[in-house]
Protein backbone atom coordinates (compact mmCIF):
# COMPACT_ATOMS: atom_id res chain seq x y z
CA UNK A 1 0.00 0.00 0.00
CA UNK A 2 2.69 2.54 0.94
CA UNK A 3 4.89 1.88 -2.08
CA UNK A 4 2.19 3.52 -4.22
CA UNK A 5 1.86 6.45 -1.85
CA UNK A 6 3.50 9.81 -2.31
CA UNK A 7 6.19 10.75 0.21
CA UNK A 8 5.67 14.10 1.90
CA UNK A 9 7.87 15.54 4.64
CA UNK A 10 6.53 17.51 7.61
CA UNK A 11 8.72 19.88 9.61
CA UNK A 12 7.89 21.64 12.90
CA UNK A 13 7.96 25.42 13.21
CA UNK A 14 7.62 27.28 16.48
CA UNK A 15 6.98 30.51 14.58
CA UNK A 16 5.20 29.88 11.28
CA UNK A 17 5.52 33.47 10.02
CA UNK A 18 9.26 33.49 10.71
CA UNK A 19 9.60 30.15 8.92
CA UNK A 20 7.55 31.38 5.96
CA UNK A 21 9.83 34.42 5.64
CA UNK A 22 12.97 32.22 5.85
CA UNK A 23 11.77 29.83 3.14
CA UNK A 24 10.81 32.76 0.89
CA UNK A 25 13.83 35.01 1.43
CA UNK A 26 16.59 32.44 1.88
CA UNK A 27 15.37 29.51 -0.25
CA UNK A 28 13.17 31.28 -2.80
CA UNK A 29 10.17 29.07 -1.97
CA UNK A 30 6.58 30.19 -1.57
CA UNK A 31 3.82 28.03 -0.13
CA UNK A 32 1.29 26.74 -2.65
CA UNK A 33 -1.30 26.43 0.08
CA UNK A 34 -1.84 27.86 3.54
CA UNK A 35 -4.14 26.89 6.38
CA UNK A 36 -4.31 27.80 10.01
CA UNK A 37 -1.19 26.34 11.59
CA UNK A 38 0.36 25.06 8.38
CA UNK A 39 2.09 25.80 5.09
CA UNK A 40 2.40 23.45 2.10
CA UNK A 41 5.24 23.65 -0.42
CA UNK A 42 5.66 21.74 -3.68
CA UNK A 43 9.02 21.23 -5.39
CA UNK A 44 9.84 19.48 -8.68
CA UNK A 45 9.56 16.00 -7.18
CA UNK A 46 7.72 16.02 -3.89
CA UNK A 47 6.26 18.26 -1.29
CA UNK A 48 6.76 19.28 2.29
CA UNK A 49 4.78 21.02 4.94
CA UNK A 50 5.61 23.24 7.85
CA UNK A 51 3.32 22.93 10.84
CA UNK A 52 3.05 25.10 13.89
CA UNK A 53 4.41 23.24 16.89
CA UNK A 54 5.39 24.12 20.42
CA UNK A 55 8.09 21.44 20.21
CA UNK A 56 11.49 22.09 18.74
CA UNK A 57 13.34 20.39 15.90
CA UNK A 58 15.95 17.88 16.96
CA UNK A 59 18.48 19.41 14.58
CA UNK A 60 20.72 16.36 15.10
CA UNK A 61 20.09 14.68 11.76
CA UNK A 62 19.04 15.64 8.26
CA UNK A 63 15.29 16.11 8.40
CA UNK A 64 14.76 16.88 4.72
CA UNK A 65 16.95 17.20 1.65
CA UNK A 66 16.99 18.21 -1.99
CA UNK A 67 18.94 16.48 -4.73
CA UNK A 68 20.49 18.97 -7.14
CA UNK A 69 22.47 18.77 -10.39
CA UNK A 70 25.16 21.27 -9.33
CA UNK A 71 25.80 21.47 -5.60
CA UNK A 72 28.48 24.16 -5.92
CA UNK A 73 26.05 26.47 -7.74
CA UNK A 74 23.30 25.69 -5.22
CA UNK A 75 25.57 26.46 -2.25
CA UNK A 76 26.79 29.65 -3.92
CA UNK A 77 23.20 30.80 -4.61
CA UNK A 78 21.98 29.99 -1.11
CA UNK A 79 24.99 31.71 0.49
CA UNK A 80 24.23 34.81 -1.58
CA UNK A 81 20.74 34.74 0.00
CA UNK A 82 22.28 34.56 3.50
CA UNK A 83 22.10 30.82 4.20
CA UNK A 84 24.86 29.65 6.57
CA UNK A 85 26.18 26.15 5.95
CA UNK A 86 27.22 23.74 8.67
CA UNK A 87 30.88 22.78 8.88
CA UNK A 88 31.83 19.24 9.92
CA UNK A 89 35.16 17.65 10.77
CA UNK A 90 34.23 14.14 11.87
CA UNK A 91 35.65 10.72 11.09
CA UNK A 92 34.29 9.95 7.62
CA UNK A 93 32.64 13.35 7.14
CA UNK A 94 34.54 16.57 6.53
CA UNK A 95 33.21 19.65 4.79
CA UNK A 96 35.41 21.89 2.71
CA UNK A 97 33.80 25.26 2.07
CA UNK A 98 30.52 23.76 3.28
CA UNK A 99 30.51 20.72 0.99
CA UNK A 100 31.41 17.14 1.93
CA UNK A 101 32.51 14.39 -0.44
CA UNK A 102 30.88 11.17 0.69
CA UNK A 103 32.12 7.81 -0.51
CA UNK A 104 29.59 5.21 -1.56
CA UNK A 105 26.04 5.61 -2.74
CA UNK A 106 23.20 3.46 -3.95
CA UNK A 107 24.56 1.83 -7.13
CA UNK A 108 21.72 3.18 -9.28
CA UNK A 109 22.65 6.73 -8.20
CA UNK A 110 26.40 6.63 -8.74
CA UNK A 111 29.61 5.99 -6.85
CA UNK A 112 29.31 8.69 -4.19
CA UNK A 113 27.60 11.88 -3.21
CA UNK A 114 28.48 15.46 -2.36
CA UNK A 115 26.45 17.00 0.45
CA UNK A 116 25.91 20.26 2.31
CA UNK A 117 23.71 21.07 5.30
CA UNK A 118 22.10 24.15 6.80
CA UNK A 119 19.46 24.97 9.40
CA UNK A 120 16.21 26.75 8.76
CA UNK A 121 14.89 29.48 11.05
CA UNK A 122 13.31 26.82 13.27
CA UNK A 123 16.42 24.69 13.77
CA UNK A 124 15.50 21.97 11.27
CA UNK A 125 18.63 20.51 9.66
CA UNK A 126 18.20 20.52 5.88
CA UNK A 127 20.52 19.09 3.27
CA UNK A 128 21.32 19.29 -0.38
CA UNK A 129 23.07 16.53 -2.25
CA UNK A 130 24.49 15.76 -5.66
CA UNK A 131 25.15 12.19 -6.76
CA UNK A 132 28.65 11.54 -8.05
CA UNK A 133 28.54 9.44 -11.17
CA UNK A 134 31.62 7.66 -12.48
Amino acid sequence: MLKNGRVATRLPAQDLERAKAFYAEKLGLEPVEEREGGLRYVCAAGEFGLFESSGSASGDHTQMGWEVDDIEAAVRDLRARGVVFEQYDLPGLETVDGIADIEGNYPSKGIGERGAWFRDSEGNLLGIGQPVRS
